[in-house]
């Protein structure tokens, strides 16, 4: 659920995202966090299923990880986040502690393509906020470890042109239903058929 811990938390991750976008700061060291209307997308994706194991590509300061295990703790699912930047790891911690999630968080440091590789397979939903460079190769990794039914996620696939091909990937491959939703920077939700 989303208590007033967690929107505290969503509110200063939003402030400081906006002030660091204003402030010009670098795109590297910036959070990147999906914004409200995807985190709420991603909530109700989550939110009705009963034990829903989520994986999370790239889990920045945990702004998008709030919202999926916000949603995750109401049926007894949980998270599985996967990050790199020290930095970042540091600030998903410390934002994870503060809104109450540790129990539906967990966090996996390391390199994705390294780190998904390893992962056991079971997944309901899978969340790719990565390097845009990198979509093709975590999407065929993330699919070992979803069955028929699993729902993958991809943010960024409107904003960003080199993503089209990923769209037109998904759209076009008869073992998947996809649709861009053009939501925040816009979300490829991308359902596995067979």
């Amino acid at each position: 659920m989303v208590d007033d811990r967690v929107r505290g938390v969503l509110a200063r991750l939003e402030e400081q995202d906006e002030r660091e976008r204003a402030d010009d700061v670098p795109y590297a060291e910036r959070s990147l966090a999906v914004g409200p209307d995807s985190g709420r997308l991603l909530f109700a994706l989550v939110a009705p299923n009963a034990g829903c194991e989520v994986l999370e590509v790239g889990g920045s300061r945990g702004y998008s990880t709030i919202w999926l295990a916000s949603a995750a703790r109401i049926l007894g699912g949980r998270v599985v986040s996967l990050e790199q930047d020290p930095q970042k790891i540091e600030a998903w911690r410390r934002n994870i502690a503060d809104a109450g999630l540790e129990e539906w968080a967990e966090l996996i440091e390391g390199d994705a393509l390294a780190t998904l590789e390893q992962l056991e397979e079971g997944f309901d939903v899978v969340f790719i906020d990565a390097w845009k460079d990198d979509y093709e190769r975590i999407f065929e990794l993330a699919r070992q470890k979803v069955e028929p039914g699993a729902v993958i996620v991809a943010d960024n696939v409107v904003s960003h042109a080199s993503l089209a091909a990923y769209s037109e990937a998904r759209q076009s491959d008869p073992t998947l239903t996809s649709v861009t939703v053009p939501v925040g920077s816009g979300l490829e939700v991308t359902t596995v058929l067979r």
